[in-house]
């Protein structure tokens, strides 16, 4: 069910992003099987490919349209985007680096601490570390990580609660 809408670009905070229309919206709950966020979605703006959640914030369901999907996005305020969207059913589970693993897995506060954060928060760390390219960054990083874990340290300004 690809679905196909203008919006214009608006923004909150420092997140640009879309209202989605509501007969668009209800087919995608519908689609989905839920309504609360996030809704996995995918298709193209301005004819670029993305995937994207959908978010609710304060009250309003919002697709965010961050740099990748739109050049300049935060300098283009305003202008009308051609959008086409559809709920998006593909696994998007990322596999954690064996070495992460093992690392959260050896220190019983770290992975009690890991095991209690946000899915996105996990998501947020896996997806660093294995975006890393060489095998001293990712071991530098992985420290990090059990450093923020075991709440010794932030990790890019966020802290364990």
């Amino acid at each position: 069910m690809k679905k196909q809408f203008t919006a214009k670009l608006e923004i909150v905070g420092i997140n640009p992003f879309v209202f989605i229309p509501q007969e668009i919206l209800n087919e995608l709950f519908e689609t989905s099987g839920k309504n609360k966020s996030p809704i996995p979605v995918k298709g193209t703006v301005n004819g670029k490919e993305f995937k994207q959640n959908l978010m609710k914030y304060l009250g309003e369901w919002r697709l965010y349209i961050n740099l990748t999907m739109l050049k300049d996005s935060p300098k283009r305020i305003g202008e009308i985007l051609e959008i086409l969207i559809e709920f998006d059913d593909s696994d998007r589970t990322i596999s954690i680096h064996p070495n992460l693993d093992k690392a959260i897995k050896e220190n019983p506060v770290a992975l009690q601490n890991f095991e209690n954060l946000i899915p996105s928060r996990k998501s947020e760390l896996i997806r660093y570390i294995n975006n890393l390219k060489t095998e001293a960054s990712i071991q530098r990083n992985i420290d990090k990580i059990i450093l923020y874990l075991t709440g010794k340290t932030d990790f890019f300004g966020k802290k364990i609660k």
